[in-house]
């Protein structure tokens, strides 16, 4: 060895060190490689893909390989760089290269590499899933006597060596990706899909029309008042009762009712001939079964009732489509129950409900009680206050500007400043 020119040993140093940086590199790329990305473009037919999501399946045979291969050479490139340094230097030399290699190998074979894996994953994990591939068949016998050992040595003091494939992620793993999607997803989208996920933590109760607010028939009623609810109706479909709202029996389409008040029949047997079954739902249902119940059921309209069978509200398949893709009319002051003022408040009615008023004005008010911006104030307060009356709840200021005599009628909303998000208290 003694006879090789310095220039080949040299090229053979280099070429070490390019290896050694390789192993380094593509180590980082494919443990860096986003899991969900690499089984979707392997499912895809990317050939580089399918080759680094199979071989990722039994980590610790990759690693053992990588490993092997990269201390091999490591020690290959110590010994050359010892006679390199002996033959140029004498024993001088030797230290000499040993600082000298020390950092070569710091920068060039494990920094610079390793760096470069992480920020471009893909563009290094991929050819190198080729060259792994028949390496580690050729070097299968190695690498799992290494791993057998290094088994044996983690099972000895307790630690299991079972390699579990746990990618799924959670209800809230996953929409923190859905958040952190960025410009791959469009807003919009963004929203909806968040919403989505957002089902499951809501129930009926929370976006039903309260009890007070539906709009039914009463067949006990005379047809001039069954006509004139009709006239006054906002909605295509009503419930019908009997005596009061507890005693719904069905529910008719509007205009099966128009035709009958034309026909002259507006009694309470042509009303029941033509009216349907009412469909009754628990209060607890989730949104998400929910939608599930009402594509199985073919209905769109539901009863909510409580545990002793009392109605509760109303739910229509259009509340929760508007849970997925936001309320239909997205400007505040197009919603009824909200009007903006010049100074930046917003006048609200007492019956608006939270989770619409949070999305419509972007609040942040505690939606996990009450249902309705009274019934958190009153229970905030603990009474009904009367008017002008001015609490803070969650750090925003509220001003109760107008009661009757059961609740809460109007109030008006200031957005919140962050110096008093903490200070919440009654004025």
């Amino acid at each position: 060895m003694a006879d090789i020119p310095l220039s080949i040993l040299f090229g053979a140093l280099i070429a070490l060190l390019g290896l050694s940086a390789f192993f380094s590199g593509s180590e980082t790329a494919l443990m860096s490689l986003n899991p969900y990305r690499l089984k979707h473009m392997a499912d895809q037919g990317h050939p580089g893909a399918r080759r680094a999501w199979k071989l990722l399946q039994q980590p610790d045979r990759l690693i053992g390989l990588i490993l092997l291969g990269n201390n091999f050479i490591n020690i290959i490139i110590t010994q050359l760089a010892t006679f390199i340094g002996y033959r140029l230097f004498d024993d001088s030399g030797i230290a000499i290269a040993t600082g000298v290699l020390t950092l070569v190998l710091l920068i060039f074979a494990e920094v610079a590499p390793k760096t470069l894996g992480a920020l471009h994953a893909e563009k290094l994990a991929y050819p190198a899933a080729f060259i792994y591939t028949p390496l580690l068949k050729l070097a299968y016998p190695m690498v799992w006597l290494i791993n057998m050992m290094a088994n044996g040595v983690l099972t000895l003091i307790g630690v299991p060596t079972q390699v579990h494939q746990g990618n799924a992620l959670s209800h809230e793993e996953l929409k923190s990706v859905v958040k952190e999607a960025g410009e791959h997803i469009d807003n919009s989208h963004q929203e909806m899909l968040l919403r989505i996920l957002e089902l499951e933590e809501a129930s009926v109760k929370d976006i039903m029309i309260p009890r007070a607010e539906i709009e039914g028939i009463d067949l006990e009623a005379p047809p001039e008042e069954i006509e004139e609810t009709i006239m006054q109706s906002n909605y295509t479909r009503m419930p019908v009762y009997v005596g009061n709202i507890n005693n719904i029996v069905g529910y008719i389409h509007l205009r099966r009712i128009i035709s009958l008040a034309n026909a002259d029949m507006l009694d309470r047997e042509h009303i029941e001939k033509h009216m349907r079954e009412p469909y009754f739902i628990p209060e607890s249902t989730s949104l998400t079964q929910q939608l599930l119940n009402f594509k199985q059921a073919r209905r769109s309209h539901a009863i909510v009732v409580d545990e002793y069978g009392d109605v509760q509200g109303l739910v229509t398949m259009e509340d929760l489509l508007g849970e997925i893709v936001g309320e239909f009319t997205l400007d505040s002051g197009a919603l009824s129950e909200i009007s903006p003022q010049d100074d930046g408040s917003y006048i609200v009615e007492g019956s608006i409900n939270i989770r619409q008023l949070n999305r419509s004005l972007h609040l942040d008010l505690p939606d996990d009680g009450p249902r309705t911006l009274n019934g958190l104030i009153t229970e905030y307060l603990e009474t009904l206050p009367d008017a002008p009356t001015c609490v803070k709840i969650n750090g925003y200021p509220l001003e109760i500007t107008k009661t009757t005599d059961n609740s809460i009628a109007l109030v008006r909303i200031w957005p919140r400043k962050e110096e008093d998000s903490d200070d919440d208290g009654e004025g």
